[in-house]
């Protein structure tokens, strides 16, 4: 079946265009390319958008905004960015790297999207057409909102922590990810906002982790409640990388070792 090509000079247009049957809005087509090579007929036309806003990373005040067709490999070099580069490159290897955008990986089924988790740590709001949401709250939906871009607090590099596991390093599919943001007075934990990919459909909180590590201490005997609360919660999915049961399993191993790292 031929697909076609539509592109457009403003997100708003190309919106609108993605209502006919069978348009798929198409950024680095890291997902919507592979779905057509591996068979999904419901593809007929990819929709695009040239508006340069949408390839803009902007830091100011503290706070970045990434545009949604920013690739993976500009998110990882760009200097004001450095605290979460870690995150950027963990998807795929340089070849994927320079094609996934970040709007795309918010839209990436587990076990990929290891980028929407650190941007879920991260309490990032994702700029859409029809409006900002939390991401949270896209997350939990991921409609037909064509999104523009997202924005975040950039933290300190010693209060971001991210580690991705996976079988093949280190364009690896995940087994699991863990983001984290936990900020700390006099060697306390203040807050800690802790994400999870492939522990459900989509990235989650770790909330029961988070209430648990407040007031604590990162050693070792501080962080066990934290630890054993990490896996209440979450349904993880099974595939041809790993059980469900597996991920479970592994995943306090891998929370504790992010924490005493």
């Amino acid at each position: 079946m031929p697909l076609a090509l539509k592109t457009y000079p403003t997100l708003a247009e190309a919106g609108s265009a993605l209502s006919d049957a069978g348009a798929r809005y198409i950024g680095g087509g890291t997902l919507v390319v592979r779905a057509a090579n591996e068979g999904d007929v419901s593809l007929s036309t990819f929709v695009r958008s040239t508006d340069p806003e949408l390839s803009v990373i902007k830091v100011e005040g503290g706070r970045a905004t990434i545009g949604a067709s920013v690739a993976m490999s500009a998110v990882a070099r760009h200097p004001d960015l450095s605290a979460i580069a870690k995150a950027a490159r963990a998807v795929g290897g340089p070849a994927i790297r320079n094609m996934a955008t970040v709007g795309g990986n918010l839209f990436a089924a587990a076990p990929y999207g290891d980028f929407a988790v650190a941007l879920l740590a991260l309490d990032a709001t994702v700029h859409t057409t029809a409006g900002d949401l939390g991401i949270e709250e896209f997350l939990a939906g991921r409609d037909g909102r064509v999104v523009a871009g997202v924005s975040f607090a950039v933290p300190p590099a010693e209060n971001f922590r991210f580690v991705k596991v996976s079988r093949v390093k280190p364009k690896g599919v995940a087994v699991l990810s863990i983001a984290a943001v936990i900020e700390a007075d006099a060697g306390k934990v203040r807050s800690a906002r802790i994400a999870l990919g492939c522990m459900a459909d989509r990235p989650i909180r770790a909330r029961s982790a988070e209430k648990a590590l407040a007031g604590a201490t990162l050693r070792e005997e501080d962080v066990a409640p934290a630890v054993a609360a990490i896996g209440e919660g979450v349904h993880p999915i099974t595939d041809a990388i790993a059980s469900a049961w597996y991920r479970a399993e592994v995943l306090p191993v891998h929370f504790r070792r992010l924490l005493l790292e």
